[in-house]
């Protein structure tokens, strides 16, 4: 689906903008203010919840000559068209070495824009 491509790229663009300015507005401008993220491993037994108000800057200050990038593997449509969920594996390159994840993203259409309601990301190896 066209509509899940171009959202996924102008939000994955926002991010490696603000991996730049290490400001995260950006980002935030993307989600819904009832975003809940989770975060998780391989090794990890219970997935770490993140909420709307996280501390964004935090985490992109964590990460210099960083880019993310993400490829689509499913996008399904659901509750009248007023919810979509993507599926794909994000990579993160890391002074040049590449860490990837498993993801879904669940996007809400709320008053015409598509904003991220869920996303839980599950760190490779």
């Amino acid at each position: 689906m066209v509509e899940a491509e171009t959202i996924m790229e102008q939000y994955f663009q926002a991010w490696n903008t603000s991996l730049i300015s290490k400001n995260g507005d950006g980002i935030r401008n993307f989600m819904s203010r009832d975003f809940v993220g989770y975060w998780a491993h391989s090794k990890t037994k219970q997935p770490d919840p993140y909420f709307f108000d996280y501390d964004l800057e935090a985490v992109l200050k964590q990460m210099d000559d960083a880019e993310k990038s993400f490829e689509t593997t499913s996008v399904a449509k659901r509750d009248g068209d007023q919810q979509m969920t993507i599926l794909g594996r994000e990579t993160n390159m890391i002074a040049g070495k590449p860490y990837r994840a498993q993801c879904m993203f669940v996007w809400k259409n709320e008053h015409g824009k598509w904003k991220l309601l869920r996303e839980y990301i599950e760190l490779e190896g």
